[in-house]
């Protein structure tokens, strides 16, 4: 039986994930919140089966992000299309999802995209998650490309690694005299105020149990949800924090962080994954940041002198 997908179904499809809601996604595509619903129905009458589970907000069922893979892949060839047989005409500005970790969107990516977003008519959805957790988007179709650190692809996807991140203990001088006068130790790690991002961000606690034999509930830790958040309660004597090379080595110049243990670094590699099929600007933003972070994290994850 040949399957002919009607797009304006899987168009509903991607506006309920996109905007959490029945009703912002009819707002967003100019339709009744009935129509919306109308047209979900028909599409799983079509796969025969739910593409969507009703819960809030709505979630795509695993046919449904097969589904949203496909469409956003079709929308893709569509706008690149029309920007070839249409050169000369004013297109909208093309919508591309990426998942990138905090850190990297605090220190390095943008000043990698900043030229291509000068030249181009892009706009940016850019979807922040732990770098574990990055990849599980791209596998789900939410998001066009990714940076994680896994090196094992998803279907329908290519990877390239981009380089080896550092991350150093640091904390500030004040900080480092009153908690650390007598170098790192279990005792004064579990006094000592930590900072991690959330409840996912394991690294600050992997840390600490490889080279302390540390676990969760020895130590106090802030939760912040903000990468700029980590140098701001780092700089105030706040907290202690593994920060990324990326973002420490100004600081640790000009003298205002102390790097507790230089020795014993933690490494991410990092990778970026993309659709295989990606043309005109999704390739070009491949090409963008992948030039850039080979180059940066290259120099940048140089241990300190």
């Amino acid at each position: 039986m040949k399957l002919l997908f009607d797009y304006k179904l899987l168009a509903a499809l991607d506006a309920v994930i996109a905007e959490q809601s029945f009703d912002k996604a009819a707002d967003k595509l100019a339709i009744t919140q009935s129509a919306i619903s109308q047209r979900i129905k028909q599409l799983e009458q079509q796969v025969a089966q739910p593409v969507i589970v009703r819960t809030t907000p709505p979630a795509a069922t695993t046919m449904g992000e097969k589904l949203l893979k496909h469409y956003k892949q079709v929308s893709l060839l569509a706008q690149e299309l029309a920007q070839e047989i249409l050169p000369n005409e004013q297109q909208e500005a093309l919508s591309i999802s990426i998942a990138i970790n905090a850190d990297t969107l605090a220190s390095w990516f943008i000043p990698a995209i900043t030229p291509l977003l000068k030249q181009d008519a892009i706009v940016l959805d850019l979807h922040v998650a732990n770098e574990a957790d990055t990849q599980s988007l791209l596998a789900k179709g939410k998001v066009f490309a990714a940076i994680s650190n896994q090196q094992k692809s998803v279907a329908g996807c290519k990877v390239q690694h981009l380089g080896q991140l550092n991350y150093l203990l640091c904390a500030s001088p004040e900080f480092t005299q009153r908690y650390f006068k007598d170098g790192l130790t279990t005792d004064s790690l579990a006094k000592a105020p930590a900072v991690t991002f959330d409840a996912s961000d394991n690294m600050h606690h992997q840390y600490l149990s490889d080279h302390f034999g540390m676990n969760k509930g020895q130590y106090p830790c802030h939760r912040v949800g903000s990468s700029e958040a980590f140098v701001h309660f780092t700089l105030a004597g706040l907290a202690y924090s593994l920060l990324p090379i990326t973002q420490a080595s100004h600081y640790l110049a000009s003298g205002e962080l102390i790097s507790l243990a230089p020795k014993a670094q933690l490494i991410q590699q990092l990778y970026w994954h993309s659709w295989v099929l990606e043309r005109g600007s999704y390739k070009k933003i491949t090409e963008h940041v992948v030039d850039y972070a080979t180059k940066l994290l290259t120099v940048k994850s140089l241990p300190p002198n």
